[in-house]
């Protein structure tokens, strides 16, 4: 066997095992579950989550789903708590404890101090008897069989099903609050993740230029008209209502279609019924509408009013694409 193909086959495997593992947590959700989601959903505090080692990254993790869907969450760490960080706990806060083996003397530690505080203690380990699944209120059984690690010892498979609980209790949420799209928005306003959600066609349509002739300009013009504004089209104007679109494309079937261009018009070479989208949508559905039609501009209009033109250069230049 190849040193690329032993590589890949140990690759493989450790998916596998993982995979296995995340696909059992379904058959271990308990009533517990959902009295977790519930309790989170009445509170009036914030979710706070703690672990220590690997467990606390994850715990990370989590937090920052929760606060990016719209549950308010703060990490503290296991080790801290118990030399001062204890008092990140409030009165309504929801305590979450990530825990493999449930029984580290951290945990043994910390879990008597968060039930004397009267907080709902939610348990997220591998051991459901263990310390902590005996102390909490809630358990969330995240047993897995083996880590991937050949020893048997690196977190790896349990890591893999803490996140996936994590994920699983944020998604809830997310839908029993009816959390959109616009609210997500409202958490990721930067890059390119932010832009789809916010970004409009008017946005971009107001940085471009807007090429425009009439139906009786002559198509020498109507070239420069579009090689000026650098947007490969230009849009046919007839008493303030836009009624067609003349693109590079026109231009180049007119080339080989007539030999002498004189006397030729914008009405002669255009495409009737151009493709328009609305200046209020979201660049995103710009691009949907040019990729199902395969086109690379589209007219932006306000109710009928040619507004301008959206390029997919420049979805492109704002990350959208």
């Amino acid at each position: 066997m190849s040193k690329t193909t032993a590589i890949l086959n140990l690759a493989k495997k450790t998916i596998d095992t993982e995979s296995k593992a995340i696909g059992n947590l379904a058959n271990l959700l308990t009533e517990d579950f959902a009295r977790t989601v519930e309790c989170i959903l009445g509170s009036k505090g914030r979710v706070v989550i703690t672990g220590i080692g690997k467990s606390a990254i994850i715990a990370t993790k989590i937090v920052a789903t929760l606060n990016s869907t719209g549950t308010p969450a703060i990490f503290m760490h296991a080790g801290d708590a118990i030399h001062g960080d204890l008092g990140t706990i409030q009165e309504d806060d929801v305590v979450i404890c990530i825990s493999k083996s449930g029984s580290t003397p951290e945990i043994k530690l910390l879990v008597p101090l968060i039930k004397r505080g009267n907080n709902i203690l939610i348990g997220l380990t591998g051991i459901v008897d263990s310390f902590l699944g005996q102390q909490a209120d809630f358990v969330l059984n995240t047993f897995v069989e083996k880590e991937a690690c050949p020893n048997n010892l690196a977190p790896t498979t349990s890591t893999s099903a803490q996140l996936v609980m994590g994920d699983a209790l944020a998604i809830c949420l997310l839908e029993l609050k009816g959390f959109s799209s616009k609210d997500f928005a409202k958490y990721h306003p930067g890059g390119a993740l932010g832009k789809r959600l916010y970004l409009t066609v008017d946005d971009i349509v107001k940085t471009n230029m807007k090429p425009r002739v009439s139906l009786e300009t002559d198509v020498r013009t109507v070239i420069v008209e579009i090689s000026e504004k650098m947007l490969g089209v230009s849009a046919v104007i007839h008493n303030n209502s836009l009624v067609g679109i003349v693109t590079d494309g026109d231009i180049r079937r007119m080339l080989n279609k007539y030999e002498n261009i004189n006397g030729l018009t914008a009405r002669d070479i255009m495409t009737s019924n151009p493709k328009t989208i609305q200046v209020d949508k979201l660049a995103i559905e710009a691009l949907d509408l040019m990729q199902d039609n395969g086109i690379s501009q589209l007219l932006a209009v306000q109710n009928e009013e040619y507004k301008g033109v959206v390029h997919l250069h420049n979805l492109i230049n704002e990350g959208i694409l």
